[in-house]
């Protein structure tokens, strides 16, 4: 009997879970490449709409959007405006599948044109038209295109200075738009909505000498989110770092009625993206060190889990579980140790854990979107010297 025991003991032992051993690390998948759609300085980016790829972006001075299957074969091409000069820089898909993108043109004919900011805004890098029509580009605008390449409406808003939309988000009710405007002294955020028929409300100026408004999101109670940056006090709350990541709660009244700022000591943070769900992706720089930052914050702005990454810099996230960025350096959690900058693209579970990871070829230097769509699955979008590429995951 004795003995008995002993060996169901020993069995036991061998057999029962190392519970102290280190967990294995995750081996990342390479994504598979879904086509090319242009080349960096025509490209803004990319959204889905059904199982169509829409790309927007800048050619030849010119606003323009058009559309690709997954082969990259052109089903429609719009040219969005026809001003001597206009961008394209953001857009969002709406649940019917229409496209809203926003960009910037010159003032109206007539209209009286103040004196332009000193240093045109291109926070991006997107493609702008030549630089002497670029003080023209005053007036805020929207385009709305239906999924089969239809111009529905195109709407501007004039204002005082150059401007450069970063952000639209859209849903049943409206769009919001945000991004940097700029003035004799430096450059503010902006943030604007319009309703459902592309008509633009008041626009809120957020800062003034020295802030980004990067990303945005509308909230069913009627409020907002908008992200990005700031080396200057906002709303009573003051600098901490050299540029503080700020999130600011907008009101349905368009008052700023909280911020709360992501700071590191003698260095820079930016929350350059934001998904609906309050996960964030921004960069911070600080003693000669670049990494990517990702935080999940609660609705009252309060971090529920974070990671950092040695980077590049700038992250997009998605949902509520994925991030994407360019690596530079070992991630703990995976078997991973890129030579060069590699796109990768972080999946989390609920909790906050990797639980899987996807990378991109070497040569891309940039990532300039992200998207989950039901058609299409997770898109990436980034960009080389010579052009930008759409990769999608391989399932598991």
């Amino acid at each position: 009997m004795k003995r008995l025991l002993s060996l169901a003991v020993i069995a036991s032992l061998l057999f029962a879970p190392a519970v102290n051993a280190a967990p294995q690390k995750i081996s990342v998948k390479p994504m598979q490449l879904l086509t090319t759609v242009g080349t960096p300085d025509e490209v803004s980016g990319v959204v889905a709409s059904g199982k169509s790829v829409i790309v927007f972006g800048s050619k030849a001075a010119k606003a323009y959007a058009r559309a690709v299957d997954t082969a990259g074969k052109e089903l429609w091409n719009l040219s969005l405006d026809q001003s001597v000069a206009s961008i394209a820089t953001a857009a969002a898909v709406d649940s019917v599948g229409d496209i809203w993108i926003a960009g910037a043109t010159p003032l109206a004919l007539g209209l009286i044109q103040p004196t332009p900011s000193a240093t045109p805004l291109n926070p991006d890098n997107a493609s702008v038209p030549p630089a002497s029509t670029i003080s023209n580009l005053q007036a805020v605008t929207i385009w709305k295109i239906s999924a089969a390449g239809a111009l529905l409406f195109t709407n501007t808003m004039p204002t005082s200075s150059v401007l450069f939309p970063t952000a639209i988000t859209v849903d049943r009710n409206g769009a919001s738009i945000v991004g940097i405007i700029g003035n004799e002294r430096g450059n503010a955020g902006f943030f604007v909505n319009t309703d459902r028929a592309g008509v633009f409300g008041k626009m809120l100026q957020i800062g003034s000498v020295s802030t980004t408004a990067d990303a945005v999101v509308r909230h069913t109670d009627g409020s907002f989110t908008v992200t990005g940056s700031s080396s200057e006090a906002l709303g009573g709350k003051r600098l901490a770092g050299v540029t503080d990541g700020v999130l600011i709660k907008v009101s349905k009244t368009l008052k700023i009625a909280n911020v709360v700022r992501s700071s590191v000591a003698k260095g820079k943070r930016v929350w350059n993206s934001a998904s609906s769900t309050l996960l964030l992706g921004g960069e911070v720089v600080a003693a000669g060190k670049t990494e990517t930052a990702i935080t999940k914050f609660s609705s009252s702005f309060a971090p529920t889990w974070t990671y950092r990454f040695p980077s590049t810099g700038p992250a997009i996230t998605v949902g509520s579980r994925y991030a994407t960025f360019i690596s530079t350096g070992a991630t703990p959690q995976l078997n991973w140790n890129p030579k060069v900058p590699t796109p990768l693209i972080l999946s989390f579970d609920s909790r906050g854990r990797i639980i899987a990871a996807d990378s991109g070829p070497v040569g891309q230097r940039e990532v300039m979107g992200a998207l989950n769509s039901k058609e299409l699955g997770v898109l990436v979008v980034t960009s080389s010297a010579e052009s930008v590429s759409i990769f999608t995951l391989i399932p598991r």
